[in-house]
């Protein structure tokens, strides 16, 4: 007697296994902007001779943070928030 059940072609574990890495995909893929997220640079922790180069980073880190922020409040769609950084940036450079 053959089984009444027809399967799928791929065995049981497969499909088990695709399951069980379901959340922790999802994890990595939800957190993701999270874990890109630059630390800002401390101009104190590194060695005299790149501490100019560390300050100048940590203002542009500090500029960008700020026009990101401000993109948020103004609620930008994600497809013109690039530009609109971009120009914040620009503006925060010229003043």
């Amino acid at each position: 007697m053959m089984n009444s059940k027809k399967s799928s072609g791929a065995p049981a574990w497969k499909s088990s296994a695709k399951l069980a890495l379901l959340p922790a995909i999802l994890t990595l893929v939800l957190s993701g902007d999270a874990s890109a997220a630059q630390k800002l640079v401390d101009p104190d922790a590194v060695a005299p001779e790149y501490r100019a180069a560390a300050e100048k980073r940590r203002a542009e880190q500090l500029r960008l943070l700020q026009c990101t922020r401000k993109a948020d409040e103004a609620k930008v769609p994600k497809r013109d928030r690039a530009a609109h950084i971009s120009a914040c940036i620009d503006n925060a450079a010229v003043h």
